[in-house]
């Protein structure tokens, strides 16, 4: 049987759309934790059995981030925070005081949005200017990425290796961001999952959460250093954090 020329071309673009929404929705596989667990663990934050990686998103914020600041301050904890480049350019002198305190500054991209379509330029380039603006404005070289909702693409992959950055995720987190978060709700969620090696996602801002969330994080944040040290480990940044090395969870384009 000839099979029409029309029908090889449509065979043929179905191919290359089946294949670019692979290589773009792939990755976003790891946002489920038994996975990133499995394909890999340092996606997933593990690093020192003996510490924690404090990990905090979405500032810096006019209103949040100064609490959380002087939180830190108080139980003389550092940790490594993930800026948006727009909040960042529109709050410069936060992002200096971050490093002023001895936290780690790190790339959480230029928006704070999801990539529903591949769109591997604009990756790059908000990616580099997010990245550019931690430089520029912290005077520091960002060394981590983490996307915006936890949504690994492949472009967004393959930007934050273009500028140099290490992608990773998380073991633990607070769902801080909700509207009927507490300081016991987001201790709770925390511990349930945490252990020596884990890498614990909070916030530091309610632009993308319900208002004034960051106030249960705020609220949880001495209870839950308590506990680590209860438990025998150490809190501070990724940069102390020892993780191992990160495994591209992308599948590998067909061969030509």
């Amino acid at each position: 049987m000839v099979r029409h020329p029309g029908a090889r071309s449509a065979a043929a673009v179905a191919g290359v759309l089946a294949a670019t929404a692979a290589w773009h929705i792939g990755p976003a596989a790891t946002w489920l934790p038994p996975v990133r667990r499995i394909l890999s663990p340092s996606l997933d934050g593990r690093g020192r059995p003996d510490h924690v990686a404090l990990t905090f998103d979405d500032g810096p914020d006019p209103a949040g981030t100064p609490h959380v600041l002087r939180l830190l301050a108080e139980h003389r904890v550092r940790a490594t925070f993930f800026l948006v480049g727009e909040s960042l350019t529109r709050h410069p002198g936060l992002g200096r005081a971050l490093v002023a305190a001895g936290h780690e500054v790190a790339v959480h991209g230029w928006h704070h949005d999801r990539p529903w379509m591949p769109a591997p330029l604009r990756d790059v380039r908000e990616v580099a200017r997010a990245a550019g603006a931690v430089r520029r404005i912290c005077g520091t070289d960002p060394r981590w990425y983490r996307p915006p909702y936890g949504i690994l693409t492949g472009g967004r992959l393959a930007a934050a290796r273009r500028a140099g950055l290490r992608p990773v995720l998380w073991s633990a987190w607070g769902r801080d961001w909700t509207a009927h978060a507490d300081a016991r709700s987001v201790t709770a969620s925390v511990l349930t999952d945490l252990d020596g090696g884990g890498t614990v996602l909070l916030h530091d801002a309610d632009r993308w959460s319900a208002p004034d969330a960051w106030r249960a994080t705020a609220d949880a944040l001495p209870g839950l250093l308590a506990a680590c040290r209860g438990r025998g480990l150490s809190v501070g940044p990724l940069a102390e954090h020892a993780v191992g090395s990160f495994r591209d969870p992308r599948p590998r384009p067909p061969a030509r």
